[in-house]
C-alpha cells in the first residue's frame, strides 16, 4: 500500500495586485509517496513557486487542504508553521540564500538553531554533512569565496542539518552551468540512497531534469495539466 507523505486537495491561491485579483493556483490536487522524487514542472508564471511555498507552510492556501504525513498543515498559524517546517522540511533555493557574514559551517549550523534544535553536537553534524558534500576544506570560508556549485552544496547541507522528511528545492540548478548542475542532481540522487524515505519535491522549467523524477506534476495556468509516475511516462 502506498504511503503518501504529501497530499494536496483542491488548493487555490490568489493575490490582490491592486488592479484586481490574480488567480495563481486553481483547484490543484496531487499526492507524493514517501521516498519519491517529485518534479513540479511548468513555464514561468504557471504557479510552481507558489505551490512549493504552500507545501512548505511558507504560505497558506485560500482554500483546499495540504496534509503532510496525515497532518493538515494548511491552517497552521505562523508560529505553528515555523516550528513544523523547522523540524520536518528542508529548503534549497536557486539563489542559495547563504548568510554572507557567516562561514560555511556557521551557515549550516545556524539552521539547527533557528529551528530550536541546536545542541552541543550541531557543529559536528554540520562538519560531517559538509564533508559528504566534498567541502571539508571550506568550513571556515565565507560564501563569497565559493563557486556557485559549492554554495549550492552548502545550501543542501543546511537543508539536511535537522534530518527533515522532505526537501523542497526551488530550481536548485537554475544558476549553475550544465555540468555543475548535473553534479547537484547526482548529489540529490545519492541522498535518497543514504537516507531511505527522504522525499524530494523539486520545481523546474527544464523538461530534461523533470524526466529524472519518480513523479512529474505539470502545471499550466495554475492547474495540474499532467500528473504521472515514471512508470506511466
Amino acid at each position: 500500500m502506498e504511503q503518501f507523505i504529501l497530499e494536496v486537495e483542491s488548493v487555490a491561491k490568489s493575490y490582490d495586485t491592486g488592479a484586481g485579483k490574480l488567480q495563481v493556483l486553481r483547484d490543484v490536487s496531487m499526492k507524493v509517496c514517501r521516498g519519491d522524487w517529485c518534479c513540479i514542472f511548468g513555464a514561468s508564471g504557471s504557479g510552481k513557486t507558489t505551490l512549493l511555498n504552500i507545501l512548505g507552510t511558507l504560505e497558506r492556501p485560500d482554500s483546499g487542504t495540504v496534509r503532510i504525513d496525515g497532518q493538515d498543515v494548511s491552517g497552521f498559524s505562523r508560529r505553528e508553521a515555523a516550528r513544523f517546517r523547522g523540524k520536518r522540511i528542508g529548503f534549497v533555493f536557486q539563489a542559495y540564500h547563504l548568510l554572507p557574514e557567516l562561514t560555511v559551517i556557521e551557515n549550516v549550523a545556524v539552521a539547527a538553531g533557528a529551528a530550536g534544535l541546536a545542541d552541543g553536537g550541531v557543529r559536528e553534524r554540520a562538519a560531517k554533512l559538509l564533508d559528504k558534500m566534498g567541502l571539508s576544506s571550506r568550513l571556515d570560508h565565507l560564501p563569497s569565496q565559493l563557486s556557485g556549485g559549492e554554495q549550492q552544496r552548502v545550501a543542501i547541507a543546511r537543508a539536511l542539518i535537522n534530518n527533515p522528511d522532505i526537501i523542497l528545492a526551488d530550481e536548485p540548478t537554475g544558476n549553475l552551468d550544465s555540468s555543475t548542475g548535473e553534479g547537484i542532481l547526482d548529489l540529490l540522487t545519492s541522498l535518497r540512497t543514504e537516507r531511505p524515505g527522504l522525499t524530494i519535491v523539486m520545481i523546474t522549467h527544464n523538461r530534461d531534469l523533470a524526466s529524472r523524477a519518480d513523479r512529474l506534476v505539470e502545471l499550466s495556468d495554475g492547474k495540474v495539466a499532467v500528473s504521472q509516475s515514471r512508470a506511466q511516462a
